[in-house]
């Protein structure tokens, strides 16, 4: 019974990696199921005993990126060091995490945002819990660097936005597009976060 359900989850995983590479190699929309179980091995009825459609599909490899990519933050460095540092470990860690899924990245950045309502609900959910991640990490650094402030979940959101926005500067979609290193942006990153943890708003009295 285990080593079932361990080589349908394996099935599933190789599914999920077919789509990714259909779609660096054509785009979601040209890509086709007979693309993915082409690059998975299987027969077209293996893949709808998974999945139900493409988009299915689709949704599950943004869905398990994501949730990878937010263990990835989570794991980085440590609460007690110094704040600074921790940004710089994760930051590496996230950039270098992502360049090392060529697959995967053209996926999360680029095709989710035209892949249809439902994929466009799953990207802004994920996005906040990219948010929450944020905060996360950033609260429970606060006992050992209390002058830290507290990154409220709104700005979080704008946080995550722009970083995404930053991202998709550096990868050209196209075939024949030249992509810049997404770990060149390494420092570029580092400087939005901390400039958004140390910016002191000044309002009127």
């Amino acid at each position: 019974m285990v080593s079932t359900v361990r080589a349908a989850a394996q099935v599933r995983a190789d599914l999920i990696s077919g789509l990714a590479t259909a779609v660096s190699e054509k785009g979601y929309a040209a890509s086709t199921i007979a693309d993915i179980v082409a690059h998975a091995r299987v027969s077209k009825r293996t893949f709808y005993e998974h999945f139900s459609d493409k988009e299915e599909c689709l949704m599950a490899l943004y869905r398990d990126s994501c949730d990878q990519l937010m263990m990835v933050l989570r794991e980085a460095g440590s609460p007690a060091e110094p704040w600074r540092e921790r940004i710089r470990v994760a930051a590496t860690a996230y950039l270098s995490t992502l360049e090392s899924l060529p697959a995967v990245y053209r996926t999360l950045l680029v095709e989710m945002q035209a892949a249809g309502p439902r994929a466009y609900r799953l990207r802004q959910e994920k996005q906040r819990r990219f948010a929450d991640t944020l905060v996360e990490i950033v609260e429970g650094g606060r006992p050992a660097n209390p002058e830290l402030p507290p990154l409220s979940p709104a700005v979080a959101v704008a946080l995550v936005g722009g970083l995404n926005e930053l991202l998709l500067q550096a990868v050209d979609p196209y075939p024949g597009g030249i992509s810049t290193p997404l770990t060149s942006l390494n420092d570029t990153v580092v400087d939005l976060v901390t400039a958004v943890l140390t910016y002191r708003p000044t309002r009127p009295e």
